[in-house]
């Protein structure tokens, strides 16, 4: 009987059961079957023949500092279990400082890279030389070798090698370096490759632009919409919606024109009759989603792209006049645009005026952080605890200052007595997202578990950032 002919033979047997079908030449119970599969597979993997191949390459030497053994061993911990949600921002930290991780643990990393995107970009900077060496000996890790390094170019003449030659995330740092720096310079460098660039880093690269984005940026922009690829051209027509003064814009101004007015203090609105080929370069996709009507979302999106400052002159009406006023039929589909407008365009007027409407994450980020922290601690005060309290806070940047931390502490304190069991993700996420050198603070406030759950946790994460200094 040859190897598979007998493996097949057991795996037959295991299905049916040892008594419908013994094995063959002898009636074996559920032991023997179990020890006869387990000889049988340590013998087919001793009795396969070495493969020949090339020694594999030596590892560069590391040019990176590594964490402190003490950083590491709480890595290690985490990664074990121990305050698992706390991963991204060790990560986000140790690549800030340029530092790489200990060997022992890139595997795990890795591992967890190949399946979670957002954790990518720090694991390029940092699993250093030996990382990347790994990264080419394992196609489920080969993402790493498309991430920024830690390295900077030093001089022109390493700056022109790293647009050239360098990973897409190195490229795109070296880019988004530039533009701080020098716009227009970073504008040039792009236009002048952008014909030979993939679909994917055009998008990507188109990202960087809007950091001190102008009007000076508006002709290359403009020439994008025409790209091959859909998210290019959204991209771009994101970003000329930034600019209230341009083409785009105007052409937006006259459709929305043509769409909504104001008789007798109330909004009419006629949503677009079609999608021409213009409205679909500016950016408004014409098969809407599953369950939407196609002139509804039109509508939206033609809202959405309109700059914010078009409304009050077309209107007649201040941004929270607008918000306030009655929209006859389709006020769900206006409102949702010019939610989904202050987002792109990050205007704090209308942010204001629409959280107040309906107190959305997205709105509430779009704050300054001071006046985020202030409505936030607010809100907290007014609202019961339930999702929307969570997503809300959600939106509010981290690290929370003493308003808004004090405003949470005192809200698990009042629900700890009445629903103790709703807490859980109120308590995770204050212990996450509060400064944690207010770890005291909680501590003093009260000796109620869930207060000093979110203390010690806030006492985890100020050790952890002290190791990593």
């Amino acid at each position: 009987m040859n190897a598979s002919t007998e493996w097949e033979d057991l795996v037959s047997t295991a299905l049916v059961g040892t008594d419908r079908r013994p094995l063959p030449g002898q009636s074996a119970g559920e032991i023997e079957l179990l020890e006869r599969a387990a000889v049988h597979t340590l013998r087919m993997r001793a009795g396969r023949r070495p493969v020949g191949g090339e020694p594999l390459s030596v590892a560069p030497p590391e040019e990176q500092p590594a964490v402190s053994r003490a950083a590491a061993d709480r890595l290690a911990r985490i990664l074990g279990g121990e305050r698992p949600r706390l991963l991204a921002e060790w990560l986000e930290t140790a690549a800030g400082h340029g530092y790489r991780i200990s060997p022992h643990l890139l595997p795990e990393l890795l591992d967890q890279g190949a399946g979670d995107r957002s954790i990518r970009p720090h694991l390029g900077v940092l699993a250093g030389n030996r990382g990347r060496w790994l990264a080419g000996l394992n196609p489920a890790w080969s993402f790493l070798l498309e991430e920024a390094t830690a390295a900077a170019p030093d001089g022109a003449g390493e700056a022109r090698e790293v647009w050239e030659l360098g990973t897409s995330g190195d490229r795109r740092a070296h880019l988004a370096a530039l533009r701080a720096a020098a716009p227009a310079e970073a504008r040039r460098l792009l236009a002048a490759t952008w014909e030979r660039e993939t679909p994917d880093d055009r998008a990507s690269f188109l990202e960087v632009l809007a950091d001190r984005l102008s009007s000076d940026d508006e002709p290359f922009l403009e020439a994008a919409l025409d790209d091959r690829r859909r998210e290019v051209r959204h991209q771009a027509a994101d970003l000329l919606t930034r600019l209230p003064d341009s083409r785009l814009a105007l052409r937006m101004a006259e459709r929305v024109a043509r769409c909504l007015s104001v008789e007798d203090g109330e909004i009419q609105v006629t949503p677009p009759a079609a999608c021409d080929a213009g409205m679909e370069r500016d950016g408004i996709r014409a098969k809407p989603p599953r369950g939407t009507g196609e002139r509804s979302w039109w509508l939206q999106q033609a809202v959405a792209r309109t700059p914010l400052g078009v409304w009050p002159r077309l209107l007649g009406r201040s941004p929270g006049e607008l918000v306030r006023m009655k929209i006859v039929d389709w006020g769900r589909e206006v409102m949702a645009g010019w939610v989904r407008a202050t987002v792109l365009q990050g205007d704090p007027e209308w942010a204001r005026e629409l959280f107040a409407w309906d107190p959305l994450a997205d709105l509430l980020a779009a704050l300054p952080p001071a006046e985020q922290e202030s409505v936030a601690a607010d809100f907290v005060r007014r609202h019961g605890l339930d999702g929307q309290l969570i997503m809300v806070l959600g939106g509010a940047s981290a690290p929370w200052g003493p308003g808004l931390a004090g405003a949470v502490l005192q809200k698990i304190l009042e629900v700890s007595g009445t629903q103790p069991w709703n807490l859980g993700e109120l308590t995770k996420l204050a212990g996450e997202r509060i400064d944690p050198a207010l770890y005291g603070v909680a501590e003093r406030l009260s000796p109620e578990p869930p207060i000093q759950e979110v203390a010690a946790l806030l006492r985890f994460r100020d050790d952890m950032l002290k190791e990593l200094l």
